[in-house]
């Protein structure tokens, strides 16, 4: 059935433009068979979109792999068990309908339309920093698009080490609207994921 499928599925975060399915087949050989790879690319530019899901031919392998940290083309990715596409479902829409791939698209579309129109902010949330992003390199990259009141690095606070992601506070919701209108963002070398982050001062933060 389908959802022995979904137990035999890893997502993997994080992979770099150059990875190809090959490279993920070859990489994930070594805990079982690879059945297949599929890159998730943006439907309209083709560009990739930094993750995939690998499947295996039996559900064990994804534990053997979930055992180890993993790193592909000398980067390291993030490896989780892939959701199972029913219970996407159920989480977005308890009715049933017409096929899970249309729901999905739907819920998608509706809450991206939501977060477009209804919330106004100068502050974005940047994800999947290179781990020798400067906070320098970060402000000047989205300089570009506005005067700039506020740039974090976030690192953890044992290690001191980067934690991936990053805030940019701007001077106008202006420049958070030009931001938002290219849906990929390289900072050296690496895609980045950008989103609008909710505004502190209005969640009594």
């Amino acid at each position: 059935s389908m959802g022995d499928a979904d137990q035999s599925k890893l997502f993997v975060g994080g992979i770099s433009w150059e990875t190809t399915e090959d490279i993920l087949n070859d990489h994930f050989s070594k805990y079982g068979t690879v059945i297949s790879s599929a890159i998730a690319k943006d439907r309209n530019s083709g560009v990739p979109r930094g993750f995939a899901f690998v499947t295996f031919s039996e559900s064990s392998s994804v534990d053997r792999a979930l055992q180890e940290s993993h790193q592909i083309l000398s980067r390291t990715v993030e490896v989780k068990r892939a959701i199972p596409r029913s219970e996407q479902q159920n989480q977005q829409f308890p009715h049933r309908g017409s096929s899970s791939r249309d729901h999905n698209r739907a819920a998608n579309y509706c809450n991206s339309r939501i977060n477009d129109q209804r919330f106004q902010t100068k502050k974005i949330f940047v994800g999947g920093l290179s781990a020798s992003l400067t906070e320098d390199e970060f402000r000047r990259y989205f300089e570009k698009f506005g005067r700039i009141n506020d740039v974090v690095v976030m690192h953890d606070n044992m290690t001191q080490r980067p934690r991936g992601f990053g805030f940019i506070t701007f001077d106008s919701e202006d420049s958070v609207e030009e931001v938002m209108q290219t849906s990929f963002h390289e900072l050296s070398g690496k895609l980045v994921e950008v989103k609008r982050a909710v505004p502190k001062d209005g969640n009594g933060g």
